[in-house]
């Protein structure tokens, strides 16, 4: 973690992460509340974002009584970075969260889902029922799977040279900008 990220961290209250070994690999975890005294809730973040866009709800839910647990989604922040692409399906996704709750010794939580983390919270209900006890999702609605893939349906609508489709679908776009 950069120096400036760890004084933005600390000056904002934003607790300190540990890195939580699950579903054979290591996630890096901020969490706040008290482990099994609060309700648990997981907020999954979306993309390209961090745990860190959750620092003004996390206060707010421990005085709600919530056990918060946001973690960085593999791949993110200072959690695992498999080579492998597959290593990153939406089973490998849920099963993260899933051996999260395992970690700390849940049933089920509450799961918070904003764009790309409502994605991974929305197939973690179909795929895990019984370890979700509600879902809140922001900026994305559940998408039901179609004969087209979805980025050719978006490209349908918006064409081809819309800014989602082709920074999603051209090879090496979305590399150029987060490099």
């Amino acid at each position: 973690m950069s120096n400036s990220m760890k004084s933005i961290l600390e000056t904002s209250g934003f607790p300190q992460p540990s890195i939580i070994p699950v579903n054979g690999i290591e996630l890096e975890v901020f969490e706040a509340g008290q482990q099994n005294k609060g309700r648990p809730i997981v907020l999954c973040h979306g993309w390209p974002e961090h745990a860190f866009t959750w620092r003004y709800q996390i206060p707010a839910l421990v005085q709600a009584g919530y056990h918060v647990i946001a973690p960085n989604q593999r791949g993110y922040g200072n959690s695992s970075r498999p080579a492998d692409v597959t290593d990153y399906d939406i089973v490998h996704l849920t099963g993260d969260l899933v051996g999260l709750l395992d970690h700390y010794g849940y049933e089920n939580a509450t799961f918070v889902g904003h764009d790309w983390g409502a994605n991974v919270v929305w197939s973690l209900a179909q795929l895990y029922p019984e370890r979700v006890n509600k879902i809140i999702n922001l900026a994305l609605p559940y998408q039901e799977r179609r004969e087209k893939p979805w980025i050719e349906l978006m490209e349908e609508y918006l064409g081809s040279d819309n800014y989602f489709v082709h920074f999603n679908k051209q090879p090496g776009v979305a590399d150029a900008v987060l490099d």
